[in-house]
């Protein structure tokens, strides 16, 4: 076996080629679109290379089949936030073989020893935590949402067999959209609405770009101080709500708002695995009139809570749950989604957690974090826990 750095336009075909070896007889994995990787990549499109580097490692057997592959990466932004110099691996695949895996991470390490870091996150993305991120390590059987993570049920086994250690366990939630909202809830959303300070509202009519702005101060308010938490900028948050723009349906994106300030959001996409479970990865022209023609047609009935925050002094007051019965009072009248999926909750947010398993979600999938110390004699700590 043998290790090939990715270079050229031949080893990029090797490096998505290795996804239909793995996946071939695995009827619930949908693939990432393969245009969504690549923007992870390009210089031009990914700020992080402003500062930060990244590499891509393919792996052939003695034959040449290629049999693996691994990404490696320095996000200058967050690598000197925590105890060590801590670099990240990702997009990781390989057959269910220990030595071709530890071939794959000790490139990723190796790598990142020459980069001044001293231990290495994985599987996560050379971007935003609402993609690409982690190892599934329960409940192989349910499709993968869009930009999720899905792998075999071996990986845990070659990460953890190599050395790598759970730095943190994230939670995705399903919640049946026409299940009534807590009494609890229906009573602090009626308070709430009685007090003129506060207002709930979707973004049908909003501009994009004061969306991306609220969306930035509410995120950095309620995860601000976290371990490894870098403030979100104007640009990023503008960068983000653009992307999301093709798959936007104003009427499901909802936020809170104090003395006229943005407090909260539940921000909701149609789950768009739906839909690109037609593409089989490739947006190419006929994958574009596929998209548009089941985004027409409203063919997903599902939609995803990609991320639900509130800032945190106003957390545990009830505007959780206030979200909720709003959701229910405008979404349902809709008729168009049966079920709301709700992305990763680490495990290190125990409010969150405590508050999306009172609103009635269930757990349903989890996937796990991993972190390898460069230094094994050094003691090795999980992630921080909000407070």
């Amino acid at each position: 076996m043998e290790i090939f750095e990715v270079k050229d336009k031949l080893s990029i075909a090797h490096f998505r080629q290795v996804l239909s070896l793995i996946y071939k007889n695995d009827k619930n994995y949908i693939p990432h679109l393969n245009q969504d990787i690549d923007k992870v990549f390009d210089p031009k499109k990914n700020k992080l290379f402003e500062d930060g580097k990244a590499i891509r490692y393919i792996l052939k057997s003695n034959d040449g089949q290629v049999i693996g592959r691994i990404a490696a990466f320095v996000n200058a932004k967050t690598a000197h936030t925590f105890a060590q110099p801590t670099g990240g691996i990702g997009f990781f695949e390989c057959i269910d073989n220990q030595e071709a895996a530890n071939l794959l991470f000790d490139s990723g390490k190796n790598w990142l020893l020459k980069q001044g870091m001293e231990a290495m996150d994985g599987p996560i993305n050379f971007g935003d935590k609402n993609m690409f991120w982690g190892c599934l390590t329960h409940n192989f059987t349910d499709m993968n949402s869009y930009g999720m993570n899905y792998n075999p049920e071996y990986y845990q086994t070659l990460f953890e067999s190599y050395g790598f250690g759970t730095y943190f366990e994230q939670f995705c939630y399903k919640r049946d959209i026409y299940l009534p909202a807590q009494p609890i809830f229906v009573r602090k959303y009626n308070l709430m609405m009685r007090n003129p300070e506060y207002k709930i509202a979707n973004i049908r009519g909003r501009k994009l770009s004061e969306v991306g702005e609220e969306f930035r101060q509410v995120y950095n308010g309620a995860w601000g101080g976290h371990d490894g938490f870098k403030e979100m900028t104007h640009e990023a948050g503008q960068k983000l709500i653009q992307a999301l723009k093709p798959a936007l349906d104003p009427d499901i994106i909802i936020f809170v708002y104090f003395q006229g300030k943005p407090i909260a959001f539940y921000i909701n996409i149609p789950e768009l695995n739906e839909i690109f479970k037609f593409v089989n990865g490739e947006m190419n022209l006929f994958g574009k009139l596929k998209f548009l023609y089941h985004k027409w047609r409203h063919t997903p009935k599902t939609m995803v809570g990609i991320v639900f925050g509130v800032i945190r002094e106003f957390q545990g007051q009830g505007v959780e749950g206030a979200m909720i019965k709003f959701a229910e009072d405008t979404i349902v009248h809709f008729d168009r989604y049966y079920e709301t999926v709700i992305t990763w909750i680490g495990d290190f947010n125990p409010k969150m957690l405590k508050v999306t398993d009172s609103l009635g979600g269930y757990r349903y999938r989890t996937l796990k974090t991993f972190r390898y110390l460069f230094d094994r004699n050094k003691p090795f700590e999980r992630c921080p826990i909000i407070e």
